[in-house]
């Protein structure tokens, strides 16, 4: 019997958790296998992707109550898991899955925690707050969650604390990641450069993803320039928006570098940008670590040489990985060298990391057999 499954995420958009949760159903449907996925949505708004999500035959369902109203959205998400008829919660909300498993305790399905990052936000500023929920939603986790899945080895260490992890309950589940983007991307370096009103010959060196605080975008800027006093036709490209994005501008009108930046916002042809690029750069902090960074993979996959802080672990890196990581407490210039070190080496070979890739466990058959045997 196929299982029904209730993911409850934020809201079926561009966000990667519910990108990736799509993409394994897309793939489970090539590989003719029906799902029974519900997805509850808890901002209680329709996203971008809702069509594609019952194109593949999904159900969405939108919490009637805000979640900042805790009680009143616990008793609604018991009311639809009873409702449902259920055999799997299956949630993406780190700590706050401790709120959704009190509200269905006593009911019987199976249980799982996802764990996507290490960050281990609760939804609230107050640091007061924080200090009284974050143990009593981690013990609740540990306590009626039948299974801990974390993204990575880090999530899992991380959202133990210290704990000694339980067999076939707290386990490292990898995100699987399509590739096929990446291998049909072509890349046309010149035309995307003339296309930008850049020189076809110019260094292009990429940042994709949310310009946020977690992301560490400034830096991106002071490393350019740094770069730059070394190769002035480097260029910057910023594939992605966020709450950084005036503070990378001003740092980059400081920094006299306005004209080697371009902004790109949100787009949907990444594996094509990356295909087109040298470097891909994430200086991302080093407390808290990336959980799992999906983009460090896509990145590989399109042939780009890597520039990471250590707040990138072990986890994403193939065995083909051309990178260099470093401190952030290693100066611009450090970080400039490192990159015309990875650039005077031969570009990464794509189809080295594809079968490198194929031999791990992000590899979408083995995640998706992966994800069934979480279901059993």
């Amino acid at each position: 019997m196929t299982p029904r499954v209730l993911h409850i995420i934020n809201n079926l958009d561009i966000c990667s958790v519910e990108v990736w949760l799509l993409q394994m159903l897309a793939h489970a449907r090539q590989r003719g296998l029906a799902l029974d996925w519900t997805f509850y949505c808890a901002v209680g708004q329709r996203g971008q992707r809702d069509a594609l999500a019952r194109e593949l035959g999904a159900n969405i369902v939108y919490t009637p109550v805000p979640l900042g109203q805790k009680l009143a959205f616990a008793r609604a998400l018991r009311a639809e898991v009873s409702r449902g008829g259920y055999n799997v919660l299956h949630s993406h909300h780190d700590l706050v899955s401790g709120l959704y498993l009190a509200a269905c305790a006593g009911l019987k399905l199976k249980s799982i925690v996802h764990v996507h990052n290490a960050d281990e936000s609760v939804l609230t500023p107050s640091r007061v707050k924080q200090a009284l929920l974050k143990p009593a939603l981690r013990r609740t986790c540990l306590t009626l969650a039948d299974t801990i899945a974390a993204n990575s080895q880090h999530s899992l260490d991380t959202f133990l604390v210290g704990r000694t992890p339980r067999v076939g309950r707290d386990l490292v589940h990898y995100l699987g990641i399509d590739p096929t983007p990446f291998i049909a991307a072509q890349g046309d370096r010149a035309r995307f450069r003339r296309d930008l009103g850049l020189l076809e010959t110019a260094p292009l060196m990429l940042f994709a993803g949310r310009m946020t605080p977690e992301k560490n975008p400034v830096f991106v800027i002071d490393v350019l320039a740094a770069l730059r006093a070394r190769t002035p036709e480097v260029v910057c490209l910023f594939a992605g928006t966020g709450s950084l994005e005036e503070a990378v501008r001003a740092r980059a009108s400081e920094l006299g570098q306005e004209e080697a930046v371009r902004y790109l916002g949100w787009r949907d042809d990444i594996p094509q940008i990356m295909a087109a690029c040298d470097w891909f750069i994430l200086p991302h902090p080093e407390e808290p670590p990336e959980g799992f960074g999906i983009a460090v993979v896509e990145a590989q996959l399109a042939g780009l040489r890597l520039l990471l802080s250590l707040g990138i672990k072990d986890d994403p890196l193939l065995p083909t990985a051309c990178e260099r990581r470093l401190s952030l407490s290693d100066s611009p210039e450090v970080w400039a060298e490192a990159a015309l070190d990875l650039w005077d080496t031969p570009a990464p070979s794509r189809e080295a990391a594809l079968e490198a890739f194929h031999a791990s466990p992000m590899d979408m058959d083995f995640a998706l057999g992966d994800m069934m045997r979480l279901y059993q």
